[in-house]
């Protein structure tokens, strides 16, 4: 990467991901720098769709196919993120089905807008957040890449699916897309119209909760794997996972409504949750018992049999 490349993917990161930025800059500089130039990759690819509300779809179309061939170095790219990523591509062999399901994912994004179960959801969180916690595995090179990446891929649904309950107003209201799965909003009542007119019923706080276990399932999931990381990843993936699941403290707290007040981690609380963090992992130096005194999602046990449809990996 040239400094042109790395600047520009950490300006990118810096401005759209800041939670994510906080627990990137801990990372060790071999895996901090082309972590900067991945997460630019995504978000410019993920502009195509969501950047610019007047270009036409067949445009967004031929847009992010220019990006995939140039992400598969199949053609030169014009923006230097994706030169810099097709390098990081080959160099840490990053698969290309990787690759091929994220951008499936964002084409989705232009024809799909609601989603009727949640393993339709989940076929799309396959491409949107799965594979981008496999790739960030990828660079991270850990010694037995098979055990670590299904955690990683938990993981990044974990992240995702807590951004779409965080984000349902904002959704709605900006792109007309509803993340929560039909059939848990039909469970509890809810319309699209309700959604739309911001009306926070009993039946939406239900449903927000819903979907909050089945995040937090997740969570577990993902955390579980991050003892298979190298040593001097591990804080850092770690606090990305204290910080995001941060979020959840502040649902609950709002009764489960996010149409009235969207959920969000100031300056303050951010840094509370990195000292936490911080402390207990100088403490215990394991990710699964820092992430359970740290975060506020409960332990498997205390929700046994409330989650149902959520794949689970065992680590191995």
């Amino acid at each position: 990467m040239n400094e042109s490349q790395l600047d520009r993917g950490k300006a990118i990161h810096k401005e759209t991901g800041q939670t994510f930025y906080y627990a990137t800059r801990l990372l060790p500089e071999r895996i901090r720098q082309p972590t900067y130039v991945l997460y630019g990759f995504f978000r410019i690819a993920d502009e195509v769709v969501d950047g610019d509300q007047y270009v036409a779809g067949d445009a967004q179309r031929e847009r992010l196919e220019e990006i995939r061939a140039a992400a598969l170095g199949e053609r030169p790219a014009e923006e230097p993120v994706v030169a810099a990523f097709s390098d990081l591509r080959e160099a840490h062999d990053i698969p290309d089905r990787e690759v091929d399901e994220f951008i499936d994912a964002m084409l989705a994004d232009i024809d799909t807008d609601r989603y009727e179960t949640y393993e339709d959801l989940e076929g799309y969180m396959r491409g949107s957040a799965a594979a981008v916690g496999h790739m960030m595995t990828a660079l991270m090179e850990p010694e037995h890449l098979d055990a670590a990446t299904p955690h990683a891929g938990a993981l990044g649904e974990a992240f995702q699916l807590t951004n779409f309950i965080r984000d349902v107003r904002e959704d709605i209201r900006d792109l007309d897309r509803v993340y929560l799965p039909r059939e848990t909003l039909e469970a509890h009542d809810v319309t699209v119209q309700q959604l739309r007119e911001e009306r926070c019923t009993p039946g939406f706080r239900q449903a927000v909760k819903t979907e909050l276990k089945r995040a937090e399932q997740l969570y577990r999931n993902g955390v579980s794997g991050i003892e298979h990381l190298p040593e001097d990843c591990q804080f850092a993936v770690l606090l990305s996972a204290t910080l995001y699941a941060e979020h959840h403290r502040l649902i609950r707290r709002q009764d489960f409504d996010v149409l009235s007040t969207r959920p969000s981690l100031s300056t303050p609380r951010k840094v509370a949750v990195v000292a936490r963090t911080w402390w207990n992992w100088r403490r215990f130096g394991d990710p699964v018992t820092v992430f359970r005194r740290v975060s506020p999602i409960p332990e498997a046990d205390a929700v046994a049999g409330d989650i149902e449809n959520t794949r689970i990996v065992h680590p191995e």
